[in-house]
């Protein structure tokens, strides 16, 4: 075959698959959206159709990738594993009453080998999208399950077959057809198309472009600008590591044009997206699969998650400043275009309308999804229903209408914009299909740990471990968090700690249940910056051109308020409820006071000191800060606060007295 006659060949295959995958994509959010509407289909169906097209979605994208890399092999496996996605989905779907009914416990020889081969698919898929660390948590569930009854001590149990694994996994309709798998499909998926079509209407270049504007009238706004975008960004992208890698692009640029270091950008950008999974209102998704899980309003979720969050964002920014400034070219202008130019970001388009109308444009949507769960308390599907609409029909009509009516043009016309959204249902698809599949592996793990009763055996290990101390305990809990939590979108990582750990603080130390979630999510999202996987500095470290174990080093001193604040809320529950009062206020911002002694102790430049006086300042501010944040009462922690505010004056004191002796001003101040 010759060449030209290759090109053309490639060339259909690609059209071919491109058009087969658009047509995939509008059928799976056509039936969300029927779903959504009508509930016209059984919600165990609807799981099954749902990780049918999100396989075959996400194999389609990966095809496209392999056959332009030319790989073969590739595209054979990847061939396989849709093509056992279509068949095992359509026999699943069609037989669905049989096998809820007459034929749980008892499947036949067919039930089996489908079960198997898209279980396997399922791990295969896994592991291209999120590589093997995962793959190992999944097959040490398995193996666990198998020899049970090698296991020492508590953790021993009978064993379970492979018919019994089979059928937890896939046959019984339960497994990778789940409870988790049924709440992605109903509750989260309408959140990722939002999220797709904000980025496709160019939400985010106004986001990127608000907090340059925002920089221009702070010294270290530059660096803010990445904090401010990213932590917006992330709550809504649902992945700490996609995010940094999409506003990274942008922000470390901008960030090492203006004179940061590399490291300090890139640690600047992979916590800044990491705290977009834990700042309200959409938490990455994380907050509507909590009310879930614990069977709780939106609106509970959303106010327990408002202090501690707060008290993340605030702390960071007061950390970017004091590292920023030591290092940013405080003298050079700031002016938006110029930066996005010298950043190369592509990404970045020219704004449709002036940036009031744009942040207006994109802010009805979230205005409304707040109102309608957390006051109006709709559920969680008819809000999100309610909002994609009204994305929709802002994203399309604010530029017609500005067009009519301002410029009396027709620059931006229905066609383009109908096209812009259908770019947001690929966005949308694209961000929800990895996901779909490893919450159907999770799902998986999750089934196989409570058949073999790990929970409660988990809950009378770490108890055993911790011997009965809290303290002990709680770092035990983060560690197996962070550990558990390694190379997974935050959403996952959350699902299986809930599940796993969450039980083993609330029955064994009496953590309230919300304080007790919101460790875990806390925990596990330090995965994404904790060494020595840290995805996401991986990422970040990959646009800086940077040092991983500096960026990494330098990133935790940036976020060092994260590590404490899931003891806080250990120790003082009342920061994290549903009912806010007096109470929660006032142990908020002592916490919050705790968080920026941290923050000023770790990353304020401490000149003009001695030496040793810095040393046992920095140390004893970072001690202070995590005793106000975390020490057990209000009285307690109130006198700690006021300890710490006396040395804060007087080392202010002391070092501006050293700072004017330096530059020889101390005379002329005793004249006057």
């Amino acid at each position: 075959m010759s060449l030209a006659e290759e090109i053309r060949t490639d060339s259909t295959v690609e059209k071919t698959l491109s058009g087969l995958l658009f047509t995939t994509i509008f059928v799976y959010w056509a039936v969300l959206l029927y779903y959504a509407l009508t509930f016209g289909i059984p919600r165990p169906k609807l799981g099954i159709g749902f990780l049918g097209l999100s396989m075959l979605i996400y194999v389609l994208l990966e095809l496209n990738k392999s056959i332009g890399d030319r790989n073969a092999l590739d595209v054979s496996v990847l061939s396989a594993a849709g093509v056992i996605s279509i068949v095992s989905t359509v026999y699943f779907y069609t037989n669905y009453d049989a096998l809820n009914n007459t034929r749980i416990g008892m499947a036949t020889t067919t039930d089996y080998v489908l079960g198997l081969l898209i279980f396997l698919a399922v791990i295969y898929l896994t592991y291209r999208a999120f590589g093997l660390p995962f793959v190992f948590v999944v097959a040490a569930a398995i193996g666990y399950a198998y020899f049970g009854m090698a296991m020492p001590g508590l953790l021993q149990h009978t064993g379970l077959g492979w018919e019994r694994l089979l059928q937890i996994a896939v046959t019984d309709v339960e497994g990778i057809y789940g409870n988790l798998t049924r709440i992605t499909a109903a509750w989260i998926a309408l959140f990722l198309l939002f999220a797709g079509l904000m980025q496709a209407y160019g939400a985010f270049d106004v986001m990127f472009r608000g907090a340059l504007w925002i920089s221009q009238h702070v010294k270290s706004g530059v660096a803010q600008s990445a904090v401010i975008a990213s932590l917006i960004i992330g709550s809504i992208s649902g992945s700490a590591t996609a995010n940094t890698a999409l506003s990274g692009s942008i922000t470390i640029p901008l960030m090492k044009e203006h004179g940061l270091k590399a490291e300090t950008a890139g640690a600047i950008e992979a916590v800044a997206s990491n705290g977009g999974q834990i700042m309200p209102p959409v938490m990455g998704a994380s907050a509507f699969l909590m009310a879930s899980l614990l069977a709780r309003s939106y609106g509970d979720i959303l106010i327990a998650a408002a202090i501690p969050g707060i008290i993340y964002f605030t702390s960071i920014i007061f950390a970017v400043h004091f590292t920023s400034i030591k290092e940013l070219d405080l003298d050079r202008e700031i002016d938006i275009d110029e930066e996005l130019a010298a950043a190369d970001a592509e990404e970045v388009e020219e704004l449709e309308l002036p940036l009031i109308l744009e942040a207006v444009r994109f802010g009805l949507p979230i205005f409304l999804l707040v109102y309608l769960l957390a006051i109006a308390q709709w559920t969680i599907i008819s809000a999100a229903l309610w909002t994609v609409g009204l994305m929709v029909l802002t994203g399309v009509l604010f530029p017609i209408s500005y067009d009519a009516i301002v410029n009396r043009t027709v620059r931006h016309t229905v066609v383009e914009k109908i096209n812009e959204t259908g770019t947001g249902l690929v966005i949308g698809a694209k961000l929800l299909a990895p996901i779909a599949i490893i919450i159907a592996a999770l799902n998986v793990i999750a089934d196989l740990l409570m058949s073999t009763g790990v929970p409660s055996k988990l809950t009378l290990t770490l108890m055993e471990l911790s011997g009965g101390i809290m303290l002990v305990a709680l770092l035990l809990a983060m560690i197996l968090c962070i550990i558990l939590g390694l190379g997974m979108p935050t959403i996952a990582a959350y699902l299986i700690v809930a599940l796993l750990v969450a039980p083993s603080l609330i029955d064994t130390f009496g953590i309230p249940e919300l304080p007790a979630h919101f460790f875990v999510l806390y925990a596990a999202n330090l995965s994404t910056i904790t060494p020595p996987i840290a995805a996401g500095i991986v990422v970040a470290t990959g646009i800086a051109q940077a040092n991983f174990w500096r960026t990494s080093l330098q990133a935790i001193k940036i976020s060092a308020p994260i590590f404490v604040l899931p003891f806080m809320f250990a120790y003082n529950p009342e920061i994290v409820t549903a009912s806010v009062g007096l109470t929660t206020f006032l142990s908020g911002a002592i916490g919050l006071l705790g968080a920026l002694f941290m923050i000023y102790g770790l990353n304020h430049p401490l000149t003009h000191l001695e030496t040793k006086l810095e040393f046992v300042l920095r140390f004893g501010y970072l001690a202070m800060g995590i005793l106000v944040m975390v020490y057990p009462g209000f009285v307690p922690r109130l006198s700690l606060s006021a300890v710490a505010v006396a040395v804060f004056v007087a080392s202010s004191a002391k070092r501006r007295a050293n700072l004017l002796e330096k530059l020889s001003l101390t005379p002329l101040l005793k004249s006057e």
